[in-house]
């Protein structure tokens, strides 16, 4: 990948339409950069605030070469596009950032999490299992109650249960489709925090300071940050961030979930290897947010501060939560971002507010 920064008027490609996509688009075109989107739906919502659309599935070879041709950089907004996609722009001379890599990893957990303790960012004990078989022994081995969950795919609570006792193996492991799984060792973890890092072209890391997680339904509903944190938490976060970004070669932001155990000992949940719902915050919290961020980095760009200029409690409007809008409006330390999704489903994200409080 060239060091050389593109100059603002260059084309920038984003696959995925969804409201990271449209974020990452408005960040782009606040820097001068034309912004093509690639994603099935018609009419998505980055496709509706950027220079132009690809209306076609993700492994489409003839809309990957035609975006690859256009754009003098790629980047996704989300996990689950099919890594042979990246790969196959990469392949065809693209400048694809984040890599392929990254994303193979973050998409099967088995790797994920063997990869970050090869890299001393330590999870929580596991176990592969492919069978019920293997669920048996797992449980056995990690004790009850664990977590299982798919190796693929699976997000906000979704692809996972909570298996009690050996007795309901059976159960569950029909209940996520009998498919190759991760069992997860309960952490009794005090908290949830989060960290966002950016690594760029030339290997420049920032690190944003550490958000703490409330979660309603296995969905994110609020980050708090900065959170209130020692020292010694906050190095070993910035340790973990700094490891995996090196260690995958990464270009771009990265989200990191950890579990916090007292006393500086983390645990890291997974990655995200994107722009993440946990640092939202950061539009109204920092100089430089996250999606600014990620433009900077896959563009060769220098990397923007990270210092918190003030406090924020960020909160994600699900479903017909979106309709207070109108109330949200009018709070004057509240700033409303919506998402300009059609339809509100059941604990779709639509919209996310960040209330604002000085330092």
């Amino acid at each position: 990948m060239s060091s050389k920064p593109l100059p603002p008027g260059s084309t920038l490609g984003i696959l995925g339409g969804g409201q990271l996509g449209r974020m990452l688009s408005q960040a782009a075109s606040r820097l001068g950069f034309n912004v093509v989107i690639l994603d099935p739906e018609e009419n998505s919502p980055a496709g509706r605030v950027s220079q132009g659309q690809i209306v076609a599935a993700y492994d489409d070879p003839t809309a990957l070469r035609v975006l690859g041709q256009t754009c003098q950089a790629v980047t996704f907004e989300f996990e689950n596009v099919p890594a042979a996609s990246v790969a196959y722009l990469a392949e065809g001379g693209a400048v694809v950032a984040p890599g392929p890599r990254a994303l193979a990893v973050a998409q099967d957990r088995v790797e994920e999490k063997t990869f970050l303790n090869g890299v001393g960012a330590t999870t929580v004990d596991f176990a592969v299992i492919d069978s019920v078989e293997d669920l048996v022994a797992g449980l056995e081995r990690l004790g009850a109650p664990a977590l299982l969950k798919t190796r693929r795919e699976g997000y906000d609570g979704k692809g996972q249960i909570w298996v009690t006792s050996p007795a309901m193996a059976a159960d569950a492991w029909h209940a996520i489709g009998e498919r190759p799984s991760v069992l997860e060792a309960k952490a009794a973890f005090l908290r949830e925090l989060s960290v966002i890092a950016a690594r760029g072209r030339d290997g420049q890391i920032a690190v944003y300071p550490l958000g703490e997680n409330i979660h309603s339904g296995g969905v994110l509903k609020t980050t708090l940050a900065p959170a209130v944190v020692d020292a010694a938490t906050q190095g070993r976060a910035e340790a973990i961030a700094r490891a995996v970004l090196e260690g995958l070669d990464y270009v771009g932001v990265l989200g990191v979930e950890l579990f916090d155990l007292g006393d500086g000992d983390l645990r890291v949940n997974e990655i995200a290897p994107r722009v993440h719902n946990t640092g939202h915050w950061t539009q109204d919290g920092c100089v430089c947010d996250q999606f600014e961020q990620h433009i900077r980095a896959i563009a060769g760009w220098p990397l923007g501060p990270t210092a918190a200029h003030a406090q924020v409690e960020m909160t994600n409007l699900l479903g017909d939560e979106v309709e207070q809008w109108r109330a949200l409006a009018g709070e004057p330390d509240a700033r409303l971002h919506l998402y300009g999704k059609a339809e509100a489903r059941p604990g779709r994200k639509m919209a996310h507010v960040n209330r604002v409080k000085a330092l």
